[in-house]
């Protein structure tokens, strides 16, 4: 075995006559090294994409909802502990709020939606805590007239934490017949920021519960009641399941509805570069075949004298699969090294680019997020590798054959 790859290492070091066979050898490697890199890049990107979806929005979003039909839910505490009861998967529940309004800073007003929340048991629930200054939180109570603007409603409004906006909501209004519920005006002071980097900011506040409760006139009452699953993946099922178990008859949902097209997405990216990873691969590994191709030939006589030797057909194909892996081997490990580093560094060297041109690539008011998230999953580093080093070994087995034909008497004989 090692007197096979020094022989494999001699022949991917000596000098031949054509140098065009050298040429082809460093191309095969930058090549397999430009594939893998780039495979690993792009594979990161959608892992952080992934990564982000799971770990920013889903913390914040509730996993599934329950809603009265054309009511609101007056007995909702009962609703809490039957829901919790229905399935050992549903992992925390919350009351909520939701309204649509209007907030407007001098002359600029925006459509937002505006979730009431108890504060305590967010905490327990979801992660705005980790994206609101944590002294805000602290002090967000009702009462207080305050409001937790996201960052993106802020900047359209041009207003920042401590200022005071209107909010304007909708009443129980008149009951007389074609007339609309007359809006309620509402000042109210910015307590903090709510930054997701993405999508969610331009679109929601957050009040205190009781307060919502009282600017909608809904008394004791809730829209619904928002449960955290601890299986995300299979939310719609839980949700579904719970849903039929329970005394009243509710509007059920769940985040797959919302943003489920972002997980099938991601998924769907993932499979077609897994595709083009292999074609790429291929591609590479043709110019292996090239390299190895013109490297029997160039070598044909050192061949012929090792066939004199005594040097079976088996022993001359292992050369050339030895041979095939060192190309292949060199290319991995330098595109791996490189793909890893700008994998993990990706990030800030999108944003540099971005401050650079001037130019934001993710628009924070169309994507989840407004950033180039990067996550290196070195379970693809591998499985990479080692489709590379597969095909790498197809790739030699052609040239291995034609070395293993030579007949070394005709070649030495000749001139």
């Amino acid at each position: 075995m090692s007197s096979r790859f020094l022989v494999a290492m001699f022949f991917s070091t000596i000098r031949n006559r054509n140098t065009m066979v050298s040429f082809i050898a460093l191309a095969s490697i930058i090549g397999i090294a430009i594939s893998v890199s780039s495979m690993i890049m792009v594979l990161s990107v959608m892992n952080g994409f992934q990564y982000e979806l799971k770990n920013r929005v889903l913390s914040i979003i509730p996993h599934g909802e329950f809603e009265g039909i054309q009511k609101p839910v007056s007995n909702w505490q009962l609703l809490m502990k039957q829901i919790k009861q229905c399935n050992t998967s549903i992992d925390s529940v919350a009351p909520y709020i939701r309204l649509m309004a209007l907030v407007n800073k001098g002359l600029y007003t925006k459509a937002i939606e505006v979730r009431g929340i108890i504060p305590s048991l967010e905490e327990n629930f979801s992660s705005f805590s980790d994206f609101i200054d944590s002294q805000v939180w602290q002090t967000f109570h009702s009462d207080s007239q305050q409001i937790i603007l996201g960052k993106g409603v802020a900047d359209s409004i041009h207003a920042k934490k401590g200022d005071y906006v209107t909010l304007m909501v909708t009443t129980t209004g008149s009951n007389e017949l074609n007339k609309l519920p007359a809006p309620k005006k509402i000042r109210l002071k910015i307590a903090g920021l709510l930054e997701l980097h993405g999508q969610l900011d331009h679109n929601l506040a957050l009040i205190p519960l009781k307060d919502a409760q009282k600017y909608t006139q809904l008394g004791d009452s809730v829209t619904g009641i928002a449960v955290k699953v601890n299986d995300v993946l299979n939310a719609e099922k839980i949700i579904s399941e719970v849903n039929i178990n329970l005394s009243n008859y509710l509007y059920s949902s769940s985040w797959q509805k919302k943003f489920g097209f972002l997980y099938r997405d991601i998924q769907l990216i993932r499979t077609i570069v897994y595709l083009i990873m292999v074609l790429v691969m291929c591609l590479a590994s043709f110019n292996i075949v090239s390299a190895l191709m013109m490297t029997v030939k160039g070598c044909s006589k050192d061949i012929a004298i090792l066939r004199s030797i005594g040097a079976d057909d088996v022993f001359i194909k292992k050369i050339f699969v030895y041979k095939g892996i060192i190309l292949s081997l060199s290319g991995s490990s330098i595109g791996g090294i490189i793909g890893v580093i700008i994998s993990m560094n990706l990030t800030s060297i999108i944003k540099k680019i971005e401050l650079l041109v001037h130019h934001n690539f993710l628009s924070r008011n169309i994507y989840f997020i407004n950033f180039l998230p990067s996550k290196v999953n070195f379970f693809d580093v591998a499985l990479i590798f080692f489709i590379t080093i597969v095909l790498s070994l197809l790739a030699t087995w052609l040239p291995a054959i034609k070395a293993s034909k030579l007949k070394p008497a005709s070649i030495l004989n000749s001139k």
